[in-house]
């Protein structure tokens, strides 16, 4: 059997203990956790449960240097707050001792952070380092990836996700209620379907228009005398450079879904959809019309876990195993391009409500370039 990959978590909020129980479904696989770190003692605590009920002992670190320092772990997972992942990455990638990497998405809240870790990592052939953007995963859209890949649809033309959902959940210390710790929902939340739109579309961004608020949840909230202010609806719109476009229609206050994301993939042949959580697909052609629209059910038999993310977390995981176990020959799937891209287009999307303007990509690399010189 392969020799045990040990792991480390440093953030173990509410999504820091959704991969503890992840991998603890991979134990089979030759996994374990050995170490956790977070400054805040309730999540520690909730974290030592979940490991003791697992048999896994934890030494537990108030700080990530501790961590890192000990030497404990091969892999580290990033799953504290978004403002949090900079230094964290960071310190991580400057460290004599190699660790793989799995950080949460977003990678981080700026780009220029974000392109100050891309250039860190090209110093660090030794390590791999993963974006958690675990919806390419979803077992509906991962058929639905599979299918655009086949080429049933033609050339892609149009990219449409709709995200309808409950508002953000509450987090430690309130941490997510405000765009200088998030980010802005528009990278927080959407650089998910900004990477689906760009892994759909097969092309980069352009530019983006967005038209976006706040008008219903966290109105009536205040923290240390401050008012949250993440929008919770927006309407956004990005055009390729291959002459794809894409449209996010995001809602936050439409608990009464059926489906939480429903995504539409029109090429010049056909069309798809995928639907999450009901996990099914639809095809069809052009050519068969309405009578022949397929309705796939969407599975993957290697999933153990289904989590807070249908699945997707768990096959995250077990791709990102396989290849820290073959790394010389497999990359990480979702590297830390994607994860720039993915922000450059949220900070755009942010830029472009506040501006009431078309935001270019390329406006938004050199913008955060200079701010990174200055």
């Amino acid at each position: 059997m392969a020799e045990t990959v040990k792991y480390g978590i440093i953030g173990v909020g509410m999504m820091g203990r959704e991969h503890l129980i992840n991998l603890h479904h991979l134990r089979s696989q030759g996994v374990a956790v050995v170490c956790i770190a977070d400054p805040h003692v309730p999540s520690q605590q909730l974290a030592l449960e979940l490991a003791q009920s697992f048999d896994w002992p934890l030494k537990v670190f108030s700080g990530h240097q501790e961590l890192l320092d000990s030497g404990l772990c091969d892999v580290v997972v990033v799953s504290s707050p978004n403002m949090t992942h900079y230094q964290i990455l960071m310190d991580i990638l400057n460290h004599p001792k190699p660790h793989h990497v799995l950080v949460e998405k977003p990678l981080c809240t700026t780009v220029a952070h974000c392109r100050e870790v891309v250039n860190a990592a090209r110093k660090r052939p030794d390590m791999l380092v993963q974006v958690g953007l675990e919806y390419r995963y979803m077992p509906p859209v991962a058929k639905l990836i599979e299918i655009v890949k086949g080429g049933t649809l033609g050339h892609i033309k149009m990219v449409a996700i709709r995200e309808h959902r409950f508002p953000f959940l509450v987090k430690v210390n309130n941490w997510n209620r405000f765009n200088a710790n998030t980010g802005g929902t528009l990278v927080e939340k959407c650089c998910h379907f900004f990477d689906l739109m760009r892994l759909f579309a097969g092309a980069n961004p352009v530019r983006v228009m967005a038209s976006g608020a706040m008008d219903v949840n966290h109105k009536d909230e205040i923290y240390d005398g401050k008012v949250p202010d993440i929008i919770d609806n927006a309407y956004v719109i990005i055009e390729f450079d291959n002459g794809a476009r894409g449209m996010l229609d995001l809602c936050m206050f439409a608990e009464g879904s059926k489906n939480e994301q429903e995504i539409s993939v029109v090429g010049q042949s056909g069309k798809g959809e995928a639907f999450v959580p009901e996990s099914i697909v639809h095809v069809g052609s052009r050519v068969d019309g309405r009578d022949g629209v397929q309705t796939l059910k969407a599975e993957d038999q290697r999933i153990k876990y289904e989590g807070l993310h249908h699945g997707s977390s768990y096959l995250e995981h077990l791709n990102f195993l396989s290849a820290i176990r073959e790394k010389d020959a497999k990359a990480p799937a979702v590297d830390l391009q994607d994860g720039l891209i993915s922000v450059a287009m949220g900070v755009a999307a942010q830029v472009s409500i506040e501006k009431g303007r078309f935001v270019t990509i390329e406006e938004v690399l050199d913008q955060h370039d200079s701010e990174a010189s200055s």
